[in-house]
């Protein structure tokens, strides 16, 4: 008769002797124990290995003064984030992670709304760019704490050791400590006492950098100062900080090339953001650096092509005053009451030939050639193309004061509102001595008196300096 398993139960087991069963539970565990150090091993192999030190380049901009862009105006100016963040992507150091970038400060040029909006556009553009740390340069210490604060909430790496709030606590980071090439790299930064602003102190910068690096010492490789100060005293800092190894600096009106001042390296990236400090930091030897122009040789930027567009666009939709912008032309001391703009077509009345000669001017339709670039928004760019910016009866806005774009007969005689109205009272000014007021090295290198003047000269007083 066949066996027949009950219903519900599982297939017979034999009992093994308790001590077959240790050992097989020793054998499995030894094995279990065996894999587990070929994996970890494994993953110990699949592991980077710590980088050596290999060569470090760092890079230095700084003094952009607001010059997000060159003007425009001519096609062989330099600087402008756009190119920046063309020569930085294009470092064959920084597929490699070997591409340390710095900022010594001085971004904008004010404290007005349009000054923040700016320097927003600067920060966000620095952030693409990889950046490692931001000094407090003038500028940026008049925007204010709170402006400073906020700002680096917003994890914008600003850096400064000696500047101080009312209360004595510091408004930025006091160094920072980054991770390149192999090697741990501290960056402080520092201002020039006598730049302080309204509000804030500021510590003297030698003993201000001593006091950081004593306290993260054995903690980095290297020690890098940004410095906002004038030349001179950039170079003693320079010479009186042996434990750093770079002080980095502007404005000091030109690049200084790179040099060794004792052990420290010295240098200056400065005038609108045009020039470039590029330093070689190899892992023995010496240092070594150059100066780079950011002319038109470098294209420019996509993801910085996007950052400005961003800019235009918040500037297009709030289209600030010249009271929100700081750029207002300035009234003359002791400016009359009826000091004020009358518009071009008030002048066509009795200087009909004038008038004539002027419509058939570059400056009667200055505004136009903002547009291609789209620059017509920025009210650093309404300042040269339109008339009378910010003073009584000129331009202010786009919504309001269309009828005052261009460069009218006022940009050259002044306001002259008194001067229709009478026709005894003169004019204000003498429209020779306005030219460079825009025609400056800056958006018009080009530009020389004697050959310009005949192009819109009119009217029976011909001399540049006569009264017109």
């Amino acid at each position: 008769m066949p066996h027949v398993r009950p219903v519900g139960r599982g297939p017979r087991v034999r009992k093994e002797p308790e001590q077959t069963i240790v050992v097989r539970q020793r054998r499995a565990r030894s094995f279990i124990g065996l894999l587990l150090g070929v994996v970890l091993a494994g993953c110990d192999a699949a592991k980077p290995k710590p980088a050596s030190p290999g060569d470090l380049k760092i890079v230095v901009s700084g003094d952009t003064a607001g010059w997000i862009t060159p003007c425009g105006c001519t096609s062989n100016q330099s600087g402008g984030l756009l190119r920046r963040g063309s020569f930085l992507a294009g470092l064959p150091e920084t597929k490699n992670d070997r591409v340390l970038y710095l900022d010594a400060g001085g971004a904008v040029h004010g404290n007005s709304e349009y000054d923040v909006l700016k320097i927003k556009v600067v920060v966000d553009g620095e952030r693409l760019m990889g950046i490692a740390a931001h000094n407090l340069g003038r500028a940026e210490a008049a925007l204010g704490v709170d402006t400073l604060r906020r700002m680096g909430r917003a994890n914008n790496p600003l850096v400064s050791c000696n500047v101080r709030d009312a209360d004595g606590k510091l408004v930025a980071e006091p160094l920072r400590t980054v991770d390149r090439s192999g090697r741990h790299i501290a960056i402080t930064g520092v201002l020039w006492p006598q730049f302080a602003p309204a509000g804030l102190r500021v510590d003297e910068p030698r003993q201000a950098v001593l006091d950081v690096a004593a306290k993260a010492r054995g903690t980095y490789d290297v020690l890098i100062v940004l410095a906002y100060m004038p030349q001179d005293d950039l170079e003693k800092l320079a010479a009186g900080l042996p434990e750093a190894d770079a002080v980095i600096g502007g404005p000091t009106g030109q690049p200084i090339p790179p040099r060794s001042v004792g052990p420290t390296l010295v240098t200056s990236a400065t005038n609108k953001g045009k020039f470039l400090a590029v330093l070689d930091l190899p892992p023995k030897g010496p240092p070594s650096g150059r100066i780079v122009e950011l002319d038109q040789t470098f294209p420019d930027d996509p993801a910085q092509k996007e950052n400005l567009g961003q800019f235009l666009a918040e500037l297009e939709r709030r289209d600030l005053s010249p009271a929100q912008t700081g750029l207002a032309l300035p009234l003359p001391p002791g400016a009359p009451a009826d000091y004020r703009v009358a518009g071009s077509e008030s002048c066509a009345k009795c200087h009909s030939a004038e008038f004539s000669t002027w419509q058939h001017t570059a400056h009667s339709h200055a505004w136009q050639t903002l547009a291609p670039r789209h620059f017509e928004v920025d009210p650093e760019c309404m300042q040269c193309h339109t008339t009378g910016y910010g003073l009584p009866g000129g331009f202010a806005t786009r919504a309001t004061t269309m009828h005052r774009v261009s460069v009218g007969c006022e940009s050259c005689h002044g306001p002259s509102a008194a001067h229709v109205a009478d026709p005894h009272r003169r004019t204000p000014f003498r429209a020779g001595d306005q030219c460079t007021q825009c025609h400056d090295h800056e958006n018009s290198p080009k530009f020389d008196f004697a050959s310009y003047w005949p192009r819109i000269r009119h009217g029976p007083a011909t001399q540049p300096a006569g009264n017109s």
